[in-house]
């Protein structure tokens, strides 16, 4: 099945310090969905199956999909953890090039996408390639921190989230519901 809610589809980086990266893209991700579209998002990094967005992708059947490569027992994960998921990454990219090229969705999310860039897990020059061979109707949102250059240069919007103040300094963790 082909979807046809777009004329024009085209790229979004939300990179920063910031919270709201991965927000941001649900939010456009719900509007999508409200006009009768369909979503993909493919979680770089995340492995953790308790969350919102999963939750909420279930009650749309086969117009959200929700796709983990990683496997987390919660919803916070070290420094450690994320550079020993090249194999993860790779799948990721692979399923995301799949689904990108296969034209079945409005809007597909690369989530967190820019850590795995960062951390070397996957390299620039395919996921430029990525970027520029995805059909004409399809929006593509990338997310994640440390956006490198050559990706924002490549994308139409680009938004920095600035870390100016988080609870975590009070020692409040992550929140079901909210942050998860």
């Amino acid at each position: 099945m082909t979807s046809h809610l777009l004329d024009i589809g085209l790229v979004s980086v939300y990179t920063g310090p910031g919270r709201g990266k991965t927000t941001a893209a649900l939010g456009l991700a719900l509007r999508v969905l409200g006009w009768g579209g369909r979503v993909c998002v493919v979680q770089f990094i995340k492995g953790y199956p308790e969350i919102g967005e999963g939750k909420f992708a279930a009650d749309f059947g086969d117009r959200f999909v929700l796709k983990q490569f990683a496997v987390d027992p919660t919803p916070s994960i070290g420094e450690y953890d994320v550079v020993q998921r090249r194999e993860a990454a790779q799948e990721a990219l692979d399923y995301a090039e799949r689904v990108i090229s296969g034209g079945e969705f409005d809007l597909i999310v690369l989530d967190e996408i820019n850590n795995a860039l960062h951390y070397g897990l996957i390299g620039i020059p395919r996921v430029l390639e990525l970027i520029r061979s995805k059909p004409a109707n399809v929006e593509l949102i990338l997310t994640g921190r440390d956006a490198p250059p050559e990706i924002v240069q490549a994308a139409d919007y680009a938004t920095e989230m600035l870390l100016i103040k988080h609870p975590f300094e009070k020692g409040i963790a992550a929140r079901r519901g909210v942050d998860y």
